[in-house]
């Protein structure tokens, strides 16, 4: 079974940048910070998609550490 086509391909590069930027940390004074904000235009869908993509890393993180009930 294929999966379904991408309908957008610029909503989805921002899901795939927002989920990619959860990863990207900096080095500060010997600790390590996850330091990228939203970089979209606030209240605009582009903002909701990269913030989705950072937010399901998070999650995904969340649960790798916690375990899988670590959402609710």
């Amino acid at each position: 079974m294929n999966p379904a086509p991408v309908v957008n391909e610029g909503l989805a590069k921002n899901f795939e940048d927002g989920y990619e930027a959860f990863s990207r940390v900096s080095l500060r004074r010997n600790k390590f910070f996850h330091h990228m904000a939203n970089p979209m235009r606030k209240d605009t869908v582009s903002y909701r998609e990269w913030q989705r993509g950072w937010e399901a890393a998070y999650f995904e993180n969340l649960e790798k550490l916690n375990g899988p009930s670590a959402r609710s």
